[in-house]
């Protein structure tokens, strides 16, 4: 059978509780039977004690008569609640207490008799029909009068343990109503406590009925369920993150890929056995295959962008990475390449994706240049962050291009190059860019043309972890 958790922390808190009064109530009920034994010690030694100052005090005033002696102790001393107090005078029991005692064990003659051959004090314990009796037996003797005297005091001791055995009971009834009223407040806060959980749980479900991503937990307060449904809506922003990259990759290869692989079926349907033509087919066929390459290529860093991990950091110096840029570039078109400027500065970052971001700035500006243009890169620290720029002196970009072509599968105008790209490469830089903290932008060069020009944050080389 399951039980919810909601039950289980009330089921445990009503048994920690239910443990701890019943280690409270047996604790008491030790605790107030040992102070009653030790109370009725000391009343059974305490009125032998108080005869004997009674007797100092008569030997003032001589008595001849233990009868005498003893009903005058009586008729001065009252006992206290539940006690009893009676004489025995020549082996009978003479008087007792003018307060009646909760029943006579004076008139049980086997006890009084075994009480009147005491030579010496002593208590004992006797069982009647109100329960154990505690007594205590004093002999007295009177000079000049033969006959033995005793002062007997008792004690109903189980009447004395029935109050602690009601107090107890009371405790315990106190105990269960309290567990009663823990246990209905304890089920209430757990529902308030769990109700977070819950609307987790249903969350979750409904997430994973609808596959909604969308939802977030609002739950108030700085504790550990706030914290957990703090915990949940980070890990549903990175499954949101996570579907949005594989929808996008999903939906970008099957939109870029469909032209070449259209185009490869075409041209091998229409192959025929000419050996020029088979290899005219073949040639094509090669180059639309490399085309596809590079887009699947273009498009899994694309979706690494968006995961963790996708930077190795490093401390890199700024001044070579600018100079070893420019040598890879020189290959790559017959350009006047030029280093604008470098900084004197080492950047906690990833040396081969910033590589990547600005040999991909570096071809774009190829393809839109001619033989003989100027292609210019720098690096500089200016205002507390890192640029990295590539500029050129080709046609530049139209104010109203410049935001749009860091988009997927835009191309810009004036492409002067014989490679047409798949529109991937700004993407790419900006999400290199963004994944340093920093931004891509594109501004017009001086002289004509466009620069663009990577900002990242400037931080401290020991803050690389």
């Amino acid at each position: 059978m399951r039980v919810s958790a909601r039950a289980r922390i009330v089921g445990w808190m009503l048994a920690v509780v239910g443990l701890a009064l019943s280690v409270s109530i047996f604790a008491t009920w030790t605790v107030l039977l040992a102070r009653l034994d030790d109370r009725v010690n000391l009343e059974l030694s305490n009125e032998a004690e108080k005869l004997r100052l009674y007797s100092r005090e008569r030997a003032r005033d001589p008595v001849s008569d233990v009868d005498d002696l003893l009903t005058g102790y009586l008729a001065l001393n009252s006992p206290d609640r539940w006690e009893t107090f009676f004489s025995i005078v020549g082996g009978k029991a003479h008087r007792v207490t003018a307060v009646p005692p909760p029943v006579r064990i004076d008139t049980d003659e086997a006890l009084v008799t075994r009480m009147a051959g005491a030579r010496q004090p002593y208590d004992g314990t006797v069982e009647s029909s109100r329960g154990t009796v505690r007594y205590a037996v004093i002999p007295v003797t009177v000079s000049g009068d033969p006959r033995p005297g005793h002062f007997v005091v008792a004690v109903f001791y189980d009447q004395h343990r029935d109050e602690i055995v009601d107090a107890v009971r009371v405790l315990g009834l106190s105990a269960l109503a309290a567990m009663a009223l823990a246990g209905a407040a304890g089920w209430f806060v757990a529902g308030r406590v769990l109700a977070p959980v819950r609307l987790v749980s249903q969350t979750a479900e409904q997430i994973s009925d609808s596959t909604d991503l969308t939802r977030r937990l609002d739950v108030p307060g700085d504790d550990d369920v706030a914290a957990l449904a703090a915990t949940f809506n980070h890990m549903l922003d990175r499954l949101e993150r996570a579907f949005v990259v594989q929808r996008h990759f999903v939906d970008d290869a099957g939109h870029e890929l469909r032209t070449p692989i259209t185009v490869i079926r075409g041209h091998l349907e229409l192959m025929g056995d000419d050996p020029a033509d088979r290899a005219e087919t073949l040639a094509l066929v090669t180059d639309e295959l490399d085309r596809m390459n590079r887009i699947v290529d273009d498009l899994l860093t694309l979706a690494k962008a968006e995961q963790p991990g996708f930077l190795a950091l490093d401390n890199v110096e700024l001044a070579d990475l600018t100079v070893s840029v420019v040598a890879k570039a020189r290959a790559l078109g017959e350009r006047r390449w030029r280093v604008d400027e470098v900084a004197e500065a080492r950047l906690p970052a990833d040396r081969q994706r910033l590589t990547q971001a600005l040999m991909q700035l570096i071809a774009n500006a190829v393809r839109h240049t001619v033989d003989g243009d100027l292609i210019a890169v720098g690096s500089a620290v200016r205002d507390g962050r890192v640029e990295l720029w590539v500029r050129d002196s080709g046609p530049g970009v139209a104010p109203a291009e410049r935001e749009r072509i860091f988009g997927r599968f835009v191309r810009g105008a004036g492409r002067t190059g014989a490679h047409d790209g798949a529109g991937l490469g700004l993407a790419i830089v900006k999400s290199i860019a963004e994944a340093h903290g920093g931004n891509v932008k594109v501004t017009e060069a001086p002289g004509g043309g466009a620069c663009f020009v990577m900002s990242l944050p400037l931080r401290e080389p020991w803050e690389v972890r």
